[in-house]
């Protein structure tokens, strides 16, 4: 159990400096993305990889709240297969293209009130900085969670000579080291046991609840997705059907 507990401190200690260190911008993220909610606007997600992970872990979930689009794309997230179909060869060819994720953006329609909100540990890919190039070009706020401070000196892969911290209007370090993995395994030269995840979902929670905050302080109504597995609660169908109903009217003509 020793590496158990090794991988719960690093856990902990990525969880604590987030908090020590990250307050302030994700005060200034969540009150942008409230803005744009309460003005009927959408708060787009977007990641490749494992940072789809953070976008499907905010909506749609239990707890989650309309005002938030996930993009994801199935090439650049589903690769569970390992290998043929949709593998891993493909994933990690297809999120350096550039040129994809203008394609990508071609796909939706975009308001200059809209925010993207990017997940990215490195920030270096290409597809993550078609995405936010894009949007910038649209007029929106790009806001970006990953590893900044661990990615300094990173060279990007795109040829804009930008990473996409570069590119972003607002960054929240998820303080996470640049290898990711942080146990040492004995007899292996890889380490074990990462992080990253575990810190986007994190950070995604303090803000969306902070958003959420900020939304009902200002008597605006959201739509919140219930659970419907608790014994007693007889109208958490009528209140899933409710806030199904908002989004799909929402998110007609994006």
């Amino acid at each position: 159990m020793l590496l158990a507990k090794q991988w719960l401190n690093n856990a902990r200690e990525i969880m604590t400096k987030i908090e020590d260190t990250q307050m302030e911008n994700i005060q200034k993220a969540a009150a942008l993305m409230a803005d744009t909610i309460e003005a009927g606007r959408w708060v787009h997600t977007f990641g490749c990889g494992h940072a789809t992970l953070p976008i499907e872990e905010m909506y749609p979930r239990i707890g989650g709240f309309v005002g938030f689009h996930p993009m994801v794309e199935l090439p650049l997230t589903f690769f569970t297969r390992i290998t043929g179909e949709m593998g891993v060869h493909q994933f990690v060819f297809l999120e350096r293209v550039e040129g994809y994720g203008k394609e990508i953006m071609k796909g939706y329609n975009f308001d200059s009130k809209d925010i993207m909100w990017l997940f990215s540990h490195t920030g270096i890919n290409n597809v993550n900085i078609d995405i936010a190039l894009d949007a910038k070009e649209k007029g929106m706020k790009v806001i970006v969670f990953g590893s900044a401070t661990e990615a300094k000196g990173k060279i990007t892969r795109h040829s804009s000579g930008k990473t996409i911290f570069d590119i972003a209007d607002l960054v929240v370090d998820t303080c996470v080291p640049i290898q990711d993995a942080s146990v040492t395994l004995e007899n292996h030269q890889d380490k074990i046991g990462p992080l990253s995840t575990m810190a986007f979902v994190t950070a995604v929670w303090m803000t969306v609840t902070t958003v959420a905050e900020i939304l009902a302080e200002r008597g605006v109504k959201l739509y919140i997705h219930p659970s419907h597995n608790v014994p007693g609660d007889t109208t958490a169908k009528e209140r899933l059907e409710e806030a199904l109903a908002e989004y799909k009217k929402r998110i007609a003509g994006v």
